[in-house]
């Protein structure tokens, strides 16, 4: 009876496929949901049977194949588009069209279902393209952690990634440290067919440059002195998956021939091997630089900037995307509040007013941790700007109050001072936002009275 009732109040779903057993195949699992639908061989007649229905919305949405003799998915949908602004359009195909594809999603293409699909993912896209909330905030789910956002630019960046997460080529994120490129490299791998994979990840900036060779290719039982054991590398951990590499441009000049010739080749010399180790992987690489600048500047290989540029992405910083503020903020309460234990706090309006105000040279990263400190600040309250601990106030707050800070054990004593004034002298409060034990406070402040009687940490030995 509820299908019965759907196809008599919703409009058709119209089904364009040059291929017979294709269109039968979708039509019959719209049509077991409830879905009314019609459907064309060709983007021609698709668009004859829109203007003949002449309606403001002849349609609750079109899901078309790409690549079609004549009009083509992409050029039915900038047709539809001109005349029918409102229609969802869903398009379909195989890997080979993936940069088509994301020109069409920049315009405005709901969705994008890479063939075979499943009958579930149809009816997600559906779902989600007849949804009657169009302006409710997506959170991309990745992993254990989410990209949050409203901001017009990094919904256009996820659909994009969702596009090339289908394909298999070599991604370059490009982005301001704490933004979430991991998160985002991630994010393409859970929507890619080897989400069932595995997804590795290394960073080229934190492993020792004597190391990461070893890392990233592995090595054979005596391969040098200490090689007591063969040592699966990266590449061959990831292989049939994904595999980050995480802060490319840190990479040293002599190990990017190394990996030029694994992405050439497709296959891993791995130390002290006689043999090649063939691999089937997706690497996903990010930098916080501009790689094209690290080129022009000797530090960087051309020809694999080229080979991992295929295609780019680049996450806008925090600065640019104020409207992600409020929602971010609410995101990092609610997390914030789970993780410590305590009631979940609203925030004021001159608070969130402040938070749009910062630059956030940190981004996401930084914007977390002044969310998480202002909630045990707060202690489960209301949150206001004065549980804001920006690190641009408490400078000029110890210009005014101290004497100017020459050295780190200057900067640890006032950061120290200043944080357990602000929660009233609570020592288990500060240590947790400091991020240090009870023992460690309580003893670093005897430190202070020990070096520098004279320096004022009367308040802090009563506390």
């Amino acid at each position: 009876m509820q299908a019965e009732r759907m196809e008599k109040t919703m409009n058709p779903i119209l089904i364009v496929d040059d291929e017979a057993a294709m269109r039968v195949a979708l039509s019959a699992t719209l049509r077991s949901e409830g879905y009314p639908v019609l459907t064309a061989s060709s983007g021609e007649e698709a668009l004859q049977i829109c203007t003949k229905r002449s309606q403001t919305s002849p349609f609750s949405a079109i899901l078309t194949d790409i690549k079609m003799p004549g009009l083509s998915g992409i050029d039915l949908f900038y047709q539809v588009r001109k005349k029918w602004l409102n229609i969802p359009v869903i398009l379909t195909s195989a890997f080979g069209t993936v940069e088509g594809a994301v020109e069409a999603i920049k315009s405005g293409v709901f969705d994008y279902l890479v063939k075979p699909f499943s009958e579930d993912a149809l009816i997600t896209s559906i779902q989600k393209a007849l949804s009657p909330v169009k302006k409710e905030s997506r959170i991309k789910r990745s992993s254990e952690k989410q990209l949050v956002t409203e901001d017009p630019g990094m919904k256009k960046m996820l659909k994009m990634a969702e596009v090339v997460a289908a394909s298999q080529a070599t991604v370059l994120i490009q982005a301001e440290s704490g933004t979430g490129k991991e998160l985002l490299a991630r994010f393409i791998h859970d929507k890619s067919p080897r989400a069932h994979r595995p997804f590795v990840a290394i960073n080229c900036a934190a492993v020792p440059e004597t190391l990461l060779e070893s890392e990233l290719f592995g090595y054979e039982k005596g391969a040098f002195t200490g090689a007591s054991a063969k040592k699966a590398g990266r590449f061959e951990l990831a292989n049939m998956g994904t595999l980050l590499l995480d802060e490319v441009s840190e990479m040293q000049f002599s190990l990017q021939a190394k990996l030029l010739r694994v992405l050439q080749e497709r296959e891993v010399d791995v130390l002290g091997s006689k043999t090649t180790l063939p691999i089937n992987i997706r690497v996903i690489a990010t930098t916080n630089r501009p790689l094209l600048d690290e080129v022009k500047a000797g530090r960087f290989r051309e020809d694999l900037y080229y080979r991992l540029n295929v295609f780019p992405l680049k996450i806008p910083p925090l600065r640019d995307r104020p409207g992600d503020i409020v929602i971010l903020a609410e995101h990092f309460i609610k997390l914030g509040s789970i993780k410590n234990g305590i009631n979940r706090p609203s925030i004021s309006a001159q608070a969130l007013t402040d938070l749009k105000s910062m630059p956030w040279p940190g981004n996401v990263r930084e914007f977390e941790n002044i969310i998480e400190r202002a909630l045990l600040l707060s202690a489960g309250d209301l949150i206001t700007q004065d549980h804001l601990l920006f690190p641009e106030t408490d400078s000029e707050h110890t210009e005014t109050t101290q004497s100017p800070i020459t050295t780190v054990w200057e900067a640890e004593r006032s950061l120290i001072l200043d944080t357990l004034s602000k929660v009233s002298g609570n020592r288990t409060h500060a240590a947790r936002i400091l991020g240090i034990s009870i023992r460690t406070l309580r003893n670093k402040l005897k430190e202070y009275q020990r070096l520098d009687p004279d320096c004022e940490t009367s308040a802090a030995n009563r506390l």
